[in-house]
């Protein structure tokens, strides 16, 4: 079964480098596994009065998008100890209203960019966000990587020991999702 996975990158900056781990991860998927992004530029902030039977284009594209995906990637930044809001954002129009949750039960992985600790924090509140929107995680390895000395100067992830937990990453992401669909 090729699984089809949908990632999200929560940097819109045009040089991020969770953008760029989104890019290294189609270099590292296993064979039946195909990667697709999504750019949350164009998403506007959630308005409950915008969201009606007939959604916004935008807004019905991502949440299509999101449904015929077998999985999630979710390269995120980490932003005040948490997640940026555009990726926030996103997850709510995603996941709104709560009886169209196109996130239930979807398979995730996640990774992420960023100083000292790489993503941590942002990562684990990932988490509790997708265990409220029913999504389910993969659990290890966590990616967090470290940016200084990780990317060469055209932002391509170049350290080996992250490309090889992106590509364990993936492996996993792909097991678990045929799992859940068995």
């Amino acid at each position: 079964m090729t699984v089809h996975v949908l990632g999200i990158s929560g940097s819109l900056r045009q040089n991020s480098y969770n953008t760029a781990l989104l890019r290294a991860a189609t270099e590292l998927l296993p064979a039946d596994m195909e990667l697709t992004t999504f750019d949350l530029r164009p998403i506007p902030l959630y308005d409950g009065d915008l969201d009606t039977p007939e959604p916004l284009p935008v807004i019905h594209n991502l949440r299509e998008t999101i449904r015929s995906a077998d999985a999630l990637l979710i390269a995120t930044p980490e932003y005040n100890f948490s997640i940026p809001g555009v990726l926030k954002n996103a997850l709510d129009w995603a996941s709104r209203p709560i009886a169209t949750n196109y996130l239930d039960g979807k398979p995730l992985a996640i990774l992420g960019a960023g100083g000292r600790m790489g993503t941590i924090r942002a990562q684990h509140h990932l988490r509790q966000i997708a265990a409220g929107v029913n999504m389910l995680p993969v659990n290890r390895p966590e990616v967090a990587v470290i940016i200084p000395g990780s990317f060469d100067d055209q932002g391509n992830l170049i350290n080996p020991d992250s490309r090889q937990l992106i590509r364990t990453l993936l492996q996993n992401l792909h097991d678990w999702t045929v799992r859940l669909k068995e």
